[in-house]
């Protein structure tokens, strides 16, 4: 005899019905196909299963064809996983191919692509030094980073436009794997939006959240112009 209070629920009572009048939301026709040798990557996104995440890749992938083929906005907010999985590349692509038409980004994204420019490499190792103190503590990243937003307040730009405008000046090695290089260089309309003390730049001497505040609600208000041409697109 339990010393519970609370006793298991009685099933006794339940109903069933038949399984094959249930509705379900997936079915041998949603199923994907093999990969056969030869096939091009369209045949190969064809025949992933039409249910969920797969639906959802294929809805995204034709729309973005249709806004291209009506000359309507696409655009493309990430964060900073998608920069230090490595994945700049395929935006640059489609940047180039003239089917992005602006970015959003946040500062962990901006911090990881102006890494990715200036020095091939990002992501810091937080347990090997945050004990230390050292965290964050990159003089690069904190103090030209900073310094665009200083210049973005002054000469009233975005946040993305000037530190675009950074890179640009400073010629990195791997701007041609930087978006926000790229997107300077093409005149793409880029925004960052930060907020005081999410990122590691905040924590440098050089950090003022009076730049960064106009800095990031200057795009802000251009990334809500962009999102108005959104209509078809």
């Amino acid at each position: 005899m339990s010393i519970y209070r609370i006793l298991p629920i009685d099933l006794s009572g339940t109903k069933s019905y038949p399984l094959a009048e249930r509705p379900s939301k997936v079915s041998v026709n949603d199923f994907a196909s093999p990969h056969t040798l030869g096939a091009s990557f369209s045949d190969w996104l064809d025949r992933l299963p039409s249910i969920l995440a797969a639906r959802d890749l294929k809805a995204v992938a034709s729309a973005v064809v249709e806004a291209r083929e009506r000359n309507r906005a696409v655009l493309v907010g990430l964060g900073g996983h998608v920069i230090k999985c490595g994945l700049a590349p395929v935006l640059i692509d489609l940047i180039e191919r003239g089917f992005i038409t602006g970015i959003a980004m946040n500062g962990s994204t901006a911090i990881h692509d102006f890494e990715i420019a200036l020095a091939g490499s990002t992501s810091e190792d937080v347990d090997l030094s945050l004990g230390s103190g050292n965290f964050g503590m990159a003089e690069e990243t904190g103090h030209i980073i900073n310094e665009a937003t200083a210049t973005a307040a002054h000469e009233k730009i975005g946040f993305g436009e000037a530190l675009g405008a950074a890179l640009s000046r400073m010629s990195p090695p791997n701007r041609s794997l930087s978006i926000l290089s790229i997107a300077y260089l093409r005149a793409l309309p880029l925004t960052i939006h930060a907020a005081i003390g999410t990122d590691i730049t905040h924590m440098h001497k050089t950090a003022d959240g009076a730049n960064l505040g106009a800095a990031t609600h200057h795009d802000f208000r251009l990334f809500c112009s962009m999102a108005g041409e959104l209509t078809g697109g």
